[in-house]
């Protein structure tokens, strides 16, 4: 699943690729802003993420769909 996350005052966003559901994502996400601690989260290859939660502009959770593979479309 992609994950984007919009940082207050900075035109670019952080994106990465998570293995983890939209709703375990949201979960984590909710918690850091709530206890205003920093959000940390894992890439698919295992790389850490690690954002003040006091900078979260906002979070955008793509929707999860299966790789494709191949050239032809189906």
């Amino acid at each position: 699943m992609e994950i984007k996350i919009g940082i207050q005052n900075i035109g670019r966003e952080i994106i990465l690729e998570s293995n983890k559901d939209a709703d375990e994502v949201a979960k984590l996400v909710a918690e850091a802003l709530a206890d205003g601690k920093q959000l940390r989260l894992e890439d698919e290859k295992g790389r850490q993420v690690i954002v003040p939660s006091a900078v979260i502009g906002y979070v955008e959770l793509g929707a999860q769909e299966p790789r494709r593979v191949g050239f032809g479309a189906l």
